[in-house]
């Protein structure tokens, strides 16, 4: 009796061990990247890095944010497997390199590369100091507080409100969807990387969110740059208002903490 409990005690054991095996083969088929489409023609691809949005329209691809070099590739691939029109346009939101660095693999593909003024300083600054020059695909089209452009039927706007995250921080909205990539100025709950190097200042951030909120419109959906575990990098004007509260009591505690003599 208690030999054939043992045995079919094993069997189930080794069963559960192969099919574990399986699933963890599964797991490990499955691509890292993720491409989720907001409508017919606006999607967003996600691997690693700063989220990146794309648009198609009959005039070709519009790409905003490439993160790395082999993301890119692999964002690039997808959508070339999915879509015959060509690439017209990469947009920059910031110059981190978590959204420059796939650049690159763009040079070959689009002849027009478009950031804030600040934010291409920034990228060449950085690119410098490290060395790094030959591995950049630099903006080639700036911008200062407004640019518009069509694309087939869709009419993309870009707009700064001032310096946040950074002081090249775009704000890249997609009329027609209705869609906004906000880049870096959200966080989506997660706490933000403040770059003090490039102009940061978190008490004009929240002024750009504020902006945001009442230049567009209630039901405006808007992808993030990046989330915390568990929460999506699109949303609605109520997380850009959840994370202007965040900043707001961040400085709070900050100040006060400095005030009474407390080390950073």
């Amino acid at each position: 009796m208690q030999r054939r409990i043992f045995i079919q005690r094993s069997a189930l054991t080794f069963g559960a061990i192969a099919l574990g095996k399986q699933n963890i083969m599964a797991a490990m088929a499955v691509e890292p990247w993720k491409i989720r489409m907001l409508n017919d023609n606006l999607g967003i691809f996600t691997e690693k890095g700063g989220t990146i949005a794309f648009h198609i329209s009959a005039d070709g691809i519009t790409v905003v944010d490439s993160q790395f070099a082999d993301s890119a590739k692999h964002m690039v691939d997808e959508v070339k497997q999915r879509h015959k029109e060509p690439f017209r346009l990469l947009i920059n939101t910031h110059h981190h390199g978590d959204h420059t660095s796939g650049n690159i693999v763009f040079k070959n593909l689009v002849s027009r590369v478009l950031a804030h003024e600040n934010s291409l300083a920034n990228q060449k600054a950085v690119a410098e100091k490290n060395n790094s020059t030959d591995k950049q695909y630099f903006p080639n089209q700036s911008f200062g507080t407004l640019w518009s452009e069509k694309a087939g039927k869709e009419k993309i706007t870009l707009h700064y409100f001032g310096a946040a995250h950074t002081n090249g921080d775009a704000l890249i909205h997609f009329e027609r969807s209705d869609v906004v990539h906000m880049g870096d100025l959200v966080f989506n709950r997660r706490h933000p990387f403040i770059d003090k190097t490039a102009g940061a200042d978190i008490k004009n951030w929240r002024s750009v969110l504020e902006k945001a909120t009442k230049k567009f419109d209630k039901k405006t959906q808007y992808i993030f740059g990046h989330s915390g575990e568990g929460y999506e990098v699109t949303g609605t004007s109520d997380d850009l208002n959840k994370f202007n509260d965040y900043l707001g009591k961040l400085l709070k505690v900050g100040e006060g903490r400095s005030k009474a003599g407390k080390t950073k």
